[in-house]
């Protein structure tokens, strides 16, 4: 299925930038999703102002790993290590593995251009 290029939301085209990053969302159903967005946004914040399913049930708190994403290939590399906190809340996650992330951790920059997030949870508990 070719990927879907969206238009930047109006909540990332109103701030002002001179340089996006983006990031390809691929979802459980085989779409795949092109996502555009300045630094420094949460990625869990790009995905739910494309409109894609991302529950994250505390808003970016890091306290219920509704956000849990994998990184799908070797754009794993880049990213930072993940946090106590974040690796607190993985460890809840019955399929979570090397791949597993949470997008409410993952800021939009340099590290994010090009970087494939998977498994993007619908209807996951």
């Amino acid at each position: 299925m070719p990927t879907q290029r969206n238009e930047l939301p109006n909540e990332l085209r109103a701030q002002e930038c001179d340089t996006v990053f983006t990031t390809l969302a691929l979802l459980p159903n085989g779409e795949s999703h092109s996502l555009q967005a300045p630094a420094g946004w949460r990625l869990m914040e790009v995905l739910r102002d494309y409109g894609l399913p991302i529950r994250a049930e505390c808003g970016g708190a890091c306290s219920c790993a509704t956000c849990h994403v994998h990184i799908a290939g070797p754009g794993r590399a880049p990213l930072h290590a993940p946090a106590d906190d974040e690796l607190d809340r993985l460890a809840e996650i019955f399929d979570a593995d090397d791949s597993s992330r949470l997008a409410c951790q993952i800021l939009t920059g340099p590290q994010t251009d090009g970087l494939a997030v998977d498994s993007l949870q619908e209807g996951r508990p």
